[in-house]
């Protein structure tokens, strides 16, 4: 048995990883949490989370917040959990990892673990960020640090499958790390640990996750234009085979975010660095990629159809990624925005979710300060993101908007589609 009262937890990265990682370790370890963002630690020690994803208080005996590396004192378990993006040409962007690995080099000393959140390509760990570690550090991997690599697996704005109840994928660089990482991480998750035989496996096995995601949404995306184009309700054909036990219950719709849409391009990028092309992987994304501007034509085409001009107001709630989170990171919201910004001169948003602060200044001044109560004052209304708060301010206000001369969009498939007027 391992003592866990002599473990103290550094957490790099306070986002929507980091933080509930560290909140949870710290009901039994020391833990300190660190982000380079001073206004994320000021936030967090006034006990705000800005991100909306924990309700419980965020300070307590056994934990601090940070961004001044000098308080970083004792620890032996490095946490990394920052954001792994793509670049403009989908490259993989690995740069916050790399500092991340270089700064965890200046702190670590010998018996220290490291252990990656972040998702990455498989061999990317020991690869590119070990080696980083190990330069800095001037230790020897494996026999004076050790390293493991744990995929995150937290679902934003989901208050039900949290980190302790979703099952955790652990892997280290022996089998005694692993034994570690096993007691450390089965003292948090309450749904049980999977052993990955490798790092290798463990980082594999985090990518398809989401790339697997990512091509059952473009088939249904390609279906949604097939079926438009035989004039067949999508929605209704999807209500109709969800009878069949074995249909998998997946949804036409915008694919945006940091994950999903992110992905099946470090998939993508190893397996071209080892070889091989890949096709399937990328005309999913492609399918995925296009259908804000398939439904920013079936917009304009059908304002045009109407007589509405380009004087119209347009209204657009939802700006996240998703609903009931503030992340607004690929949004493919800002897509659509972009287009009919082209056509139309008046265009407003709506998300109480984001922050005018947290937005590009080109669309900062299209967000409402306070909800707008009057829908009829808009000739458009694209229902973009389906927040909870949405159907309580505006359910049976939508429902009275439908008219010959307006036009409401829904990109959620949530709303009646009797009201509806243009949708996947």
């Amino acid at each position: 048995m391992f003592k866990f009262d002599k473990y103290k937890i550094c957490v790099i990265g306070l986002g929507y990883v980091g933080l509930p990682l560290a909140l949870e370790f710290s009901k039994k370890f020391e833990v300190v949490g660190f982000d380079l963002s001073k206004s994320r630690v000021n936030s967090l020690n006034k006990n705000i989370d800005d991100n909306f994803e924990t309700n419980s208080k965020l300070i307590n005996k056994n934990i601090i917040f940070t961004s001044d590396d000098k308080k970083i004192i004792n620890c032996n378990i490095y946490i990394i959990a920052v954001p792994t993006p793509i670049d403009k040409k989908n490259n993989p962007d690995i740069s916050s990892l790399k500092k991340a690995s270089k700064f965890v080099g200046k702190l670590i000393k010998k018996k220290d673990i490291v252990v990656i959140e972040s998702t990455v390509y498989p061999g990317c760990t020991r690869k590119d960020c070990v080696p980083l570690i190990a330069a800095i550090s001037n230790l020897i991997p494996n026999k004076d640090f050790y390293f493991g690599y744990s995929p995150e697996r937290i679902n934003p704005g989901d208050k039900i499958h949290t980190l302790t109840k979703i099952k955790k994928v652990i892997s280290a660089s022996d089998k005694k790390t692993l034994k570690k990482l096993n007691y450390l991480y089965g003292s948090i998750i309450k749904a049980g640990l999977h052993l990955a035989p490798s790092i290798e496996i463990a980082e594999a096995a985090k990518v398809i996750e989401n790339t697997q995601r990512d091509l059952n949404i473009a088939f249904m995306n390609e279906l949604s234009m097939i079926f438009d184009k035989l004039n067949i309700p999508t929605k209704d054909v999807l209500e109709a085979s969800s009878t069949k036990w074995n249909f998998l219950n997946f949804k036409p719709g915008l694919v945006g975010g940091h994950c999903i849409g992110v992905d099946p391009y470090y998939l993508s990028h190893i397996s071209k660095l080892n070889g091989y092309q890949p096709n399937y992987l990328i005309s999913g994304r492609r399918v995925n990629d296009q259908m804000a501007k398939n439904m920013s034509k079936k917009i304009i085409k059908l304002a045009k159809k109407n007589k509405i001009s380009s004087n119209c107001n347009i209204l657009i709630l939802g700006l996240t990624f998703k609903e009931n989170v503030s992340d607004i990171r690929n949004s493919k919201v800002f897509d659509i925005i972009n287009i009919l910004k082209k056509n139309f001169k008046n265009l407003r948003a709506y998300d109480p979710f984001v922050n005018k602060t947290d937005l590009e200044s080109k669309y900062q001044d299209l967000l409402l300060k306070q909800k707008p109560k009057n829908l009829i004052n808009f000739d458009i209304i694209v229902f973009a993101v389906a927040h909870k708060v949405f159907f309580k301010l505006y359910q049976n206000k939508l429902n009275k908007f439908n008219s010959r001369k307006k036009i409401l969009v829904d990109l959620t498939l949530k709303l009646d589609r009797k009201i509806v007027d243009i949708s996947f």
